[in-house]
């Protein structure tokens, strides 16, 4: 495993502080506030390692407060339900005994089934495709020395644009966006690492879809954007050490809000995930 994903699995492994209580540490992207991806991903580890042989097929989250990087995160697990097929934990994260985030995860038993799923999109294949890091490196010299180290930094989840825009210059275009992602090298076969992995890597230029239509810059200062909630469901077994199809849209946005959908699918064509999120994207009052 590369150090730098070693670093990633050792921060989504929640440390046990006392009986379904855990705590995480945080982590300094150069955003203004912990990631919420990070906030997500540890959210659901802590869930998990209160369940027994059952995986999580559903989570439903809302971020409440920005997270301060510069302090843990604690993480108090609400065994609500243990039934005969599933599993449901409230998880309530918390600095300095303010609430950030609440999620609902539900757990199932391995279970056969009826079957159907979309079709995959076609695209370009991800090694045809430049990554975020190296399209960063090419942007880094027309931007302000602050904000070069947050688009060449190094990262344990790469992701390569389909069909990447000019962030400098964007220009109105269709709420739709699709990237290829996976955790760089091996992972261990942990289906709950797996699933927490793919937890913080969703929350990666997800908010950013229902901009697209509006040719804003995304750092400019006119915007104030925040993911304000997440929902998950994990529909058949991957493997973030190997491509996902990360395939993204936004049907609406309104009242300062902007709905965003997306679809994981493996290379061979399977939808193994879904998720939404609705974050808010509000024109600042002094612009």
């Amino acid at each position: 495993m590369l150090d730098i994903t070693r670093k990633l699995v050792d921060l989504l492994n929640v440390s046990a502080i006392g009986v379904d209580h855990f705590q995480g540490d945080s982590e300094d992207l150069g955003f203004p506030n912990v990631f919420g991806g990070q906030v997500l991903g540890q959210a659901l580890m802590a869930a998990s390692r209160t369940v027994e042989d059952r995986l999580c097929h559903s989570l439903h989250a809302y971020f409440l407060r920005p997270g301060n990087q510069r302090m843990p995160i604690d993480y108090e697990v609400e065994r609500v339900r243990d039934g005969g097929s599933f599993s449901v934990r409230r998880v309530t994260a918390r600095q300095e005994g303010k609430e950030i985030l609440t999620c609902c995860a539900s757990f199932q038993s391995d279970e056969a089934g009826f079957e159907h799923q979309f079709e995959m999109p076609k695209v370009p294949a991800p090694e045809t495709l430049k990554t975020e890091q190296e399209l960063g490196e090419l942007l880094a010299p027309h931007v302000s020395e602050a904000l070069r180290p947050l688009l060449t930094r190094d990262r344990p989840v790469e992701f390569r644009p389909v069909a990447p825009g000019d962030p400098l210059h964007p220009e109105p275009r269709p709420p739709r966006a699709q990237d290829w992602v996976r955790v760089r090298g091996a992972l261990p076969d942990d289906p709950v690492l797996h699933r927490c992995l793919l937890a913080y890597a969703s929350d990666f230029s997800f908010l950013g879809t229902s901009l697209l239509p509006h040719g804003v810059k995304f750092w400019d200062g006119s915007l104030q954007v925040a993911s304000l909630d997440h929902a998950m469901w994990f529909h058949r077994d991957f493997r973030m050490d190997e491509w996902l199809l990360y395939d993204k849209d936004s049907p609406s946005a309104a009242a300062g809000r902007g709905l965003n959908r997306g679809s994981f699918y493996n290379a061979s064509g399977g939808i193994v995930a879904s998720c939404t999120q609705e974050g808010l994207i509000r024109l600042r009052k002094s612009q």
